[in-house]
């Protein structure tokens, strides 16, 4: 997929806000962290349950469901009981809209 898909408008997401849209039937969480967007798999590589609900810690999100936690900006399973990376998204900014792309299969 090489499409760019509108999201938002970039203003209208709060810092450390996020919202939930559908990529070619994947869900997709989109962060707002530090100014910069950030674009995980909505689903903890644990047991697939949705993640954006989580807590944020810095730039770590905590699975609301069995505690494990993964850095937001690189996708990077940081503690149990995940062991695999979430996927993350190419995200942008353009024409003031937060755009996300799945760049897996350039």
């Amino acid at each position: 997929m090489n499409d760019w898909i509108d999201v938002a408008p970039a203003d209208c997401l709060p810092e450390g806000g996020h919202v939930v849209t559908n990529l070619d039937g994947i869900p997709v969480a989109i962060f707002k962290l530090g100014g910069e967007f950030y674009a995980i798999e909505d689903a903890c590589t644990h047991d697939g349950a949705e993640i954006a609900s989580g807590r944020l810690d810095g730039d770590e999100i905590v699975c609301p469901r069995h505690g494990a936690r993964f850095c937001l900006k690189t996708g990077k399973v940081l503690s149990p009981p995940a062991y695999e990376d979430l996927t993350c998204f190419a995200v942008r900014v353009a024409g003031g809209m937060v755009q996300i792309r799945d760049a897996r299969w350039d």
